[in-house]
């Protein structure tokens, strides 16, 4: 069993899967600080400066925990929704990017075929054509 799992964990798709999440994971962290730290601070100076990671509708009040510190009531936090589809939108155009690019580097270039010759039908009647034009001996 032991060589059968190692035989699994060793073969390419596994490791290539492993890696794609890997850089995925990485790849999430850098678009949520884009999205959070360079795009959504000047989206929200545009709008009157809204911060979207503080828009919420509150459900419930802010209490005082027994160590003193507060602790956040419900809400519905309406703006974090918001960075989310940001973050979605990016991540699926950049992924759109990587993908078109790969395709046309991988593209195979069109076989243009060259024009059809006239059938062996087509042949046959020109003869039989030609032969009843000749005047006969």
């Amino acid at each position: 069993m032991l060589q059968e799992f190692k035989a699994f964990i060793l073969k390419g798709n596994v490791l290539e899967l492993a890696t794609a999440v890997i850089i995925a994971a990485a790849f999430g962290a850098i678009v949520t600080s884009l999205t959070n730290d360079v795009l959504m601070p000047p989206i929200g100076q545009l709008l009157g400066g809204v911060d979207f990671s503080e828009l919420a509708i509150p459900l419930t009040d802010d209490t005082i925990g027994p160590n003193g510190e507060v602790v956040e009531g419900a809400a519905i936090r309406y703006g974090r929704f918001i960075q989310t589809i940001i973050d979605f939108l990016i991540i699926a155009f950049a992924v759109f990017l990587i993908i078109r690019s790969y395709n046309r580097m991988t593209a195979k270039p069109k076989v243009v075929a060259a024009p059809a010759g006239p059938t062996e039908i087509e042949l046959l009647r020109e003869i039989r054509d030609s032969l009843a034009r000749r005047p006969l001996p």
